[in-house]
């Protein structure tokens, strides 16, 4: 279909089919936001109780929208803070939305770069301002883009223009971006100056551990010691590979952190052999491999599967780094797989709780990314009435279990799980979501399914007091919302002095010379 959508078009109107696909990409965009800002608004009330809940009123609202759309539950949020910003802030922009006439990557750094405009006054000469120029910024790289906005919100509330946090020296350390290659992972960052000259000591005392017969550069050297460090080992194995290593003397490499890495066995079996291999020098006339004339025909080597191995966070480990690992040290164990049996207690044994997530990998709320590993393990039928077994049992992250905790019930949302892993979750208004086992997206022979479970007895309804568990807020998440903003508006009003006052500072004493005048 897909293919043959255009194909009785000519030639020159397809131009005008994109444009058209465009406009109409838009106005669809401006219906979703339209949408979930109605919704938003009938939801969200800053004066009924749950305002004050950690899980409140807005994040319930996200968790539906999320499960909508499938995304996660911070995507949905900031789908709500948009589509409530063109409802409330800037209706001028708004309606050439709808007309499709502004896409949604404008839109999105439109509602952001005027987030902290306070006064409505203020609020809508900026609205105006854009409604009459965002038109043709489409075509700016995000760069010019941003530049344009915060120049036009400069003219009228220097306050609210989002200042690079860079600019009064904010301490920060990264680790990994979203261009980073599947074998490695970037670093970046500042540190304090005294603990900077501590790291880069112990780096170097760590590449110096090796003998001069390892391999690696010393770029390489000093991205492995940091590793090492980053993982709590003090020294350095050498790659040498020779018996009599003058450096093998050092202590074996000790670390208290565990990086769990499923592979299947294809996977394992490749990088084993690769981690075994010693690398032969190529003959000349192996340079090419192969070269093909008219009575001969280059035959490819026949595809063979080498496996997916995968870290945390369903992050694509290559072989070759696998093999690197496992040259390393790192040990190969077989999946445990449970039994029929359920645990007798309510707390999941270590194993139990490593095959739950590996089996999960994500957090089974429609939509959520976040890693099992950094998620709450939740029997999907309450214990003691459901038992402390893998088919009971899924990855939740803290957010989604306190909507399962205090959500769920004949008046909320509801959730069932297969003893083959899939969990499907009901809205309160009927809908139904059904998600499967992470694992089974990468790895199809994943042992998934598990025993079945004979049917729970009656779950007694939660208790009406239950709800004062709930963890709190000092103050609605409205308020908090408005005090972050008059922050950043104070801190912004710190930089603009502070740099005025350098560059008056830098000028020569005396009156502007001619029609300049005072900075």
């Amino acid at each position: 279909m897909f293919e043959h959508m255009f194909a009785e078009v000519a030639d020159e109107a397809l131009v005008g089919a994109i444009e058209q696909a465009a406009v109409e990409e838009a106005q669809a965009s401006a219906r979703r936001l339209a949408a979930i800002a109605e919704l938003t608004r009938r939801s969200v009330d800053d004066d009924d109780e749950r305002a004050r809940w950690t899980f409140d009123l807005w994040a319930l609202t996200a968790a539906r929208i999320g499960a909508a759309l499938t995304i996660g539950q911070r995507r949905a949020s900031a789908q709500m803070r948009i589509a409530m910003a063109l409802r409330d802030r800037l209706p001028r922009v708004a309606a050439l939305f709808c007309q499709g006439r502004i896409g949604i990557r404008v839109i999105s750094e439109l509602t952001w770069r005027t987030h902290l405009v306070d006064d409505d006054r203020v609020l809508a000469e900026i609205d105006a301002a854009l409604a009459e120029r965002a038109v043709s910024w489409g075509a700016l790289s995000e760069e010019k883009l941003t530049g344009a906005v915060n120049a036009l919100i400069e003219r009228y509330d220097p306050d609210a223009v989002r200042r690079a946090k860079d600019v009064i020296g904010d301490r920060d350390f990264r680790i990994g971006a979203h261009d980073d290659s599947a074998e490695t992972t970037s670093a970046w960052g500042k540190l304090m100056a005294a603990d900077g000259v501590a790291a880069e000591r112990r780096i170097l005392a760590m590449i110096n551990g090796v003998c001069e017969n390892d391999p690696r550069s010393v770029g390489e050297r000093r991205s492995d010691a940091a590793g090492a460090l980053l993982n709590g080992r003090q020294y350095l194995p050498c790659r040498c590979g020779a018996s009599d290593c003058p450096k093998a003397d050092a202590p074996a490499p000790a670390s208290h952190v565990v990086v769990h890495v499923i592979a299947d066995q294809a996977a394992v079996d490749a990088a084993e052999k690769q981690a075994d291999e010693k690398p032969a020098a190529t003959r000349p006339e192996e340079a090419a491999d192969c070269v093909a004339d008219d009575e001969s025909i280059c035959t490819p080597d026949p595809l063979v599967d080498t496996g997916v191995a995968l870290l945390p966070g369903a992050k694509v480990m290559p072989t070759v780094a696998l093999a690197d690992a496992i040259a390393g040290g790192a040990k190969v164990a077989p999946l445990w797989l449970p039994g029929p049996e359920p645990e007798p207690q309510y707390r999941p044994s270590t194993r139990l709780a490593q095959f739950v997530r590996l089996r999960d990998m994500f957090c089974r709320f429609p939509g959520c990314e976040v890693p099992a590993d950094r998620c709450d393990i939740d029997h999907c039928v309450p214990w003691p009435y459901g038992p402390t077994h893998p088919s009971n049992l899924n990855c939740k992250c803290r957010t989604h279990h306190l909507l399962k905790t205090f959500c769920f019930g004949p008046d909320g949302w509801i959730e069932a799980q297969s003893p083959d892993g899939t969990v499907t979750f009901t809205a309160p208004d009927g809908r139904s979501y059904s998600t499967n086992p992470g694992s089974t997206l990468f790895f199809p022979q994943f042992p998934a399914a598990t025993a079945e479970l004979p049917p729970p007895p009656p779950v007694p309804p939660d208790d009406a007091a239950r709800t004062a568990k709930m963890p709190t807020r000092r103050r609605p998440r409205s308020a908090e919302v408005a005090a972050r903003v008059k922050a950043e508006r104070a801190q912004n009003r710190e930089i603009r002095a502070t740099v005025i006052a350098a560059a008056n500072a830098a000028r020569p004493a005396g009156p502007p010379r001619g029609n300049q005048p005072p900075f």
